[in-house]
């Protein structure tokens, strides 16, 4: 086996390190949303200030004729100093060979030198096999353990707007001193250092499982990069933002679509600053979001979501809005000695 670092220059080299990691990610459910190729390259060739990229591609000889698994390494920079967020992936088809195993060795090895001895990587797979999928013994057999469990969830679409109306009135007269606000695109400058802090905060709010995390500390700098990233590879976003009466952001929640995967729109982190909690905005700005996407959006047939299953808040809302389980996505976690 030769592993080595992924060539950001070799366009086909690129096109194959994503092709098996859509192979293996896909393997045995192919209706699994996949991180699209153009957004998921772009953090390795064009990084925000946020985090430093690394790829390792793994090849059956030395002669490098056929690539068999590849490796990505994420290392936060402006907060969890101590953390490196790994995926190892193997071609189906070569599965059963050690490829896996050699890969990981070289990531926990690299992470180790490169002083971050928390090192995260996640799986999914099914719930009938929770306890004993191959993943899970992998990472187990390796030093690795559970440290945190999201149920993955689908909602069709279109949602009725009758639906989603009843939703917004119903959660309007608990928050009558705040108002919600829909953005496409980015967010005005106005607003955006205290969508920021209230997305910082999330790693903090929400349960990570055994994961001990800092808040996040992206700035508006790095907003704007991710933003204009997705703009420039075709990605829609679309944010709902709850208002107090200063004019400060309090809750936030963003819908994206893909340019490479247009029949789908991908939740991400739906947020409501604690002190502002009780009023509802967590439904309110969900419904409304969903209202402006699926709108301007009409061939997407779902939303895709993950929640960690002991948040029961946002669990309750994604099942009364409809979202139906489909599988884990488990985070597995181990510790250096250092």
């Amino acid at each position: 086996m030769h592993i080595r670092e992924l060539d950001l220059d070799n366009e086909g080299e690129l096109h194959d390190f994503y092709a098996i990691y859509r192979d293996a990610w896909q393997a045995g459910a192919l209706d699994r949303p996949t991180w699209p190729e153009p957004e998921m390259l772009a953090h390795f060739t064009a990084p925000a200030d946020d985090e430093i990229p690394l790829g390792l591609v793994a090849f059956e000889k030395s002669t490098e004729s056929r690539m068999v698994g590849v490796a990505f390494m994420f290392y936060p920079v402006l907060d969890n100093l101590t953390k490196a967020y790994t995926g190892v992936y193997v071609a189906p088809a070569e599965r059963g060979r050690g490829i896996g195993g050699e890969l990981l060795e070289v990531v926990v090895n690299r992470a180790g030198a490169d002083g971050r001895p928390v090192i995260l990587a996640e799986s999914i797979y099914g719930f009938d096999r929770r306890e004993d999928h191959p993943n899970r013994r992998f990472a187990e057999h390796r030093g690795f353990s559970v440290a945190s469990t999201e149920v993955c969830r689908r909602l069709d679409l279109p949602v009725a707007d009758g639906l989603l109306e009843g939703w917004i009135a119903e959660a309007a007269p608990y928050h009558t001193e705040y108002r919600i606000e829909t953005f496409t695109g980015d967010i005005p400058e106005d607003l955006l250092p205290s969508v920021c802090h209230v997305v910082n905060q999330l790693a903090l709010d929400a349960p990570t499982g055994d994961i001990d995390m800092e808040a996040e500390q992206v700035t508006p700098e790095v907003w704007h990069q991710h933003v204009e990233r997705g703009v420039k590879h075709g990605q829609v976003r679309h944010d709902t933002v709850a208002i107090d009466a200063t004019g400060t952001a309090v809750a936030v929640t963003t819908l994206a679509i893909s340019a490479a995967d247009p029949g789908r729109m991908q939740q991400w982190a739906t947020i409501v600053a604690r002190e502002h909690r009780g009023h509802r905005l967590g439904l309110a700005v969900k419904a409304q979001n969903l209202r402006t996407a699926q709108r301007r959006h009409p061939d997407c047939t779902a939303v895709y979501t993950c929640n960690e299953e002991s948040n029961g808040p946002m669990v309750d809302i994604n099942e009364r809005m409809g979202f139906k389980p489909l599988e884990l996505m488990v985070e597995f976690q181990r510790k250096l000695d250092v």
